[in-house]
């Protein structure tokens, strides 16, 4: 069954936790789907990786790519996350990014997301981080969902 969460106060939607088996999802290592909108309001899709630091979802991406362009000039941002095993479990979140651009938070941002993604291959990050991402300049995103919808059967 889909549930969403949508509290809101005055009409606007606030921040909300996420729930233990929202939590628990999105731990698990997996790729997230996000849109976010072009200057002419269309939506612009892309897929990423990401952690779950509190009740907060860390995205970062290489300064200048399409997808981080949109959210600074425009934060609002969708972000869902599908089992790859069972494509009928899956959530999705909405809301406003808060933009991270200091550099050393940004690199161990993308540090740590890469860690985690070749989790397997503790070599094969560390040579990402040292080769590639160190060499770029980064941007991290921290998303508070103001919606979340779940669908777990």
């Amino acid at each position: 069954m889909t549930q969403p969460d949508e509290p809101s106060v005055g009409g606007r939607r606030r921040a909300v936790s996420f729930p233990d088996d929202v939590r628990a999802f999105l731990d698990d290592i997996r790729f997230a789907t996000i849109s976010t909108i072009d200057p002419d309001g269309a939506p612009w899709p892309a897929v990423i990786w990401y952690t779950v630091e509190g009740d907060e979802i860390v995205m970062n991406s290489a300064v200048g790519r399409r997808w981080p362009t949109n959210l600074v000039r425009d934060p609002r941002v969708s972000f869902s996350v599908v089992d790859s095993t069972d494509g009928n479990r899956w959530v999705g979140l909405s809301g406003i990014v808060t933009v991270v651009d200091d550099q050393p938070t940004a690199q161990a941002d993308i540090a740590g997301m890469c860690r985690r993604y070749h989790a397997d291959e503790p070599e094969e990050a560390e040579r990402l981080v040292r080769d590639r991402f160190e060499r770029q300049a980064r941007i991290s995103f921290r998303l508070r969902p103001s919606r979340i919808v779940r669908h777990f059967d």
